[in-house]
């Protein structure tokens, strides 16, 4: 979004809100952590099917193409539902879209824990997609217009610690539940097979989100821009703190929202290869986040410990323990990401995952010696597995959000990410839709081309990405 440049008789009254601080910091950390189980709901959802896989398999008999599509297809639904919820949040208000959100999730919980057949569990996972999807655009959009300017950035970085979180806890539940059902992912717990307890017991955080959603304020901007300027005035109070010049604040709201500019797809059009050579370049970043296979860890890291010999057990427990290394690198990345900038960051992370995705498709080379990998590649393929995901997570999974939050112009922040979102969509697709049926093809050989994508990602950030660091918007393209 841009804004165009006003003389100094146009500017609203400052406000002091740069310089705000909550009179109650707990209770804006509470607003935030909140809003920010959204971002739990999605990081639990996406990897809770983890858990499920080899038993959908055998439950309806189906081949490892047919599974993938199953698997995949609440993609579908994450690309429509971030395609439309920014829409819903500017007409119904934020706190209404989390708790459509918060609905969705609740249903197609309930509807994949107790499918009819296939065609349903299919059903249900793009609704519960489509709640990912608006999960990952009003959380962050939320935090950005109710944190204080002085706190955004960290209580900002709530949402992508809330995903991994709940990547690592779904992992957890879906360890438990196998041992409680001795190990059978088909074993039934109260009559009920285990992996469908695995997708059922996400009702628990969906009825959470929906009723935290009921005990936090709108978000400022959407009260102002539908006209409800003193339930506006005492939100702002709440969140920034009563020294704010509250009725200068909300002219400056009202300022900033008149100048913005609706940026549309034509914007992006350049002369000669469609898009603008800088939207190349967030796709790029959006795509090779993707295609280096990180969602393989997430979706599929059970089934995968599996076919080299693991049992259930292990092979679960491993997936909760990569979890848990994805929330230790994200820390990292939080950490580092103002001090050294993103784009070595970037770079340490692509050499990283080059080197130990080399060496997990070394370790799958190698025969099975009765069912199970060699004892010397079993442990390199483990260790290799949990370096790919702290790399990952301490670089590409933190750094390619903010180079997409920072890298385009104002004129068309807005549709540019929009466009880079849907092609990470796609990638991550692809990914998932692809790996068992390349599994089954050569598993060596598909860890070969995550490595490549890996090691191709380094001359791409080197020539093509700039750094963003300390910069402000406004110098941007």
């Amino acid at each position: 979004m841009t804004s165009t440049a006003q003389p100094p008789a146009a500017q609203p009254p400052a406000s002091g809100a740069r310089e705000a601080h909550p009179d109650h910091l707990g209770h804006v950390i509470f607003i935030t952590a909140a809003a920010a189980m959204g971002g739990f709901l999605f990081g639990y959802d996406s990897s809770v099917i983890n858990g499920a896989v080899e038993a959908i398999r055998h439950r309806y008999e189906i081949g490892s193409g047919t599974l993938a599509q199953v698997i995949a297809i609440a993609l579908i639904g994450c690309a429509i539902g971030a395609a439309t919820a920014g829409r819903i949040a500017d007409r119904i208000g934020r706190i209404r879209c989390m708790q459509i959100a918060a609905v969705l999730f609740t249903v197609s919980a309930v509807g994949s824990a107790l499918p009819f057949a296939l065609w349903d569990l299919a059903m249900w996972r793009v609704i519960g997609g489509f709640a990912i999807g608006m999960a990952s655009v009003i959380g962050p959009a939320y935090i950005a217009e109710v944190a204080p300017a002085a706190y955004r950035g960290r209580l900002g970085s709530f949402q992508q610690a809330a995903i991994v979180i709940g990547i690592a806890v779904s992992q957890l539940v879906n360890w438990a539940i196998l041992n409680m059902a001795d190990g059978d992912q088909r074993g039934e717990i109260a009559g009920i097979e285990a992996w469908q307890w695995m997708l059922g017991v996400m009702v628990v955080p969906a009825v959470l989100y929906g009723l935290l959603s009921f005990a936090i304020p709108e978000s400022p901007r959407f009260l102002i821009s539908v006209g409800r300027h003193d339930r506006a005035k005492e939100v702002l109070a709440e969140v920034e703190g009563k020294g704010v010049d509250l009725d200068a604040r909300v002219a400056e709201i009202e300022t900033a929202m008149r100048r913005e500019h609706k940026s549309s797809f034509r914007d992006l059009l350049g002369s000669r290869f469609g898009f603008l050579p800088i939207v190349w370049v967030g796709i790029g970043l959006s795509v090779f986040q993707q295609l280096v296979g990180i969602n393989v860890a997430f979706y599929y890291s059970s089934t995968l410990w599996q076919s080299v010999g693991v049992n259930p057990e292990s092979s679960f427990f491993y997936s909760f323990t990569t979890s848990i290394i994805n929330i230790i690198g994200t820390v990292i990345a939080m950490v580092l990401v103002d001090r050294v900038g993103r784009k070595p960051l970037a770079l340490v992370g692509s050499a990283g995952m080059a080197i130990a995705l080399a060496f997990e498709a070394w370790a799958f080379s190698a025969d099975l010696v009765g069912g199970k990998l060699p004892e010397t590649q079993g442990v390199v393929a483990l260790i290799a597995a949990h370096l790919f995901v702290l790399f990952f997570a301490l670089s590409w999974g933190v750094v390619v959000w903010v180079f997409l939050g920072e890298m385009f112009p104002n004129r068309i922040r807005a549709a540019a990410l929009g466009v880079a979102a849907s092609a990470q969509w796609l990638a991550n697709w692809a990914i998932t839709a692809s790996f068992p049926s390349l599994a089954d093809w050569n598993l060596s050989g598909t860890y070969i081309i995550y490595t490549i994508f890996a090691v191709l990602s380094i001359p791409f950030v080197l020539r093509y990405v700039k750094e963003t660091k300390g910069k402000a918007l406004e110098e941007m393209g």
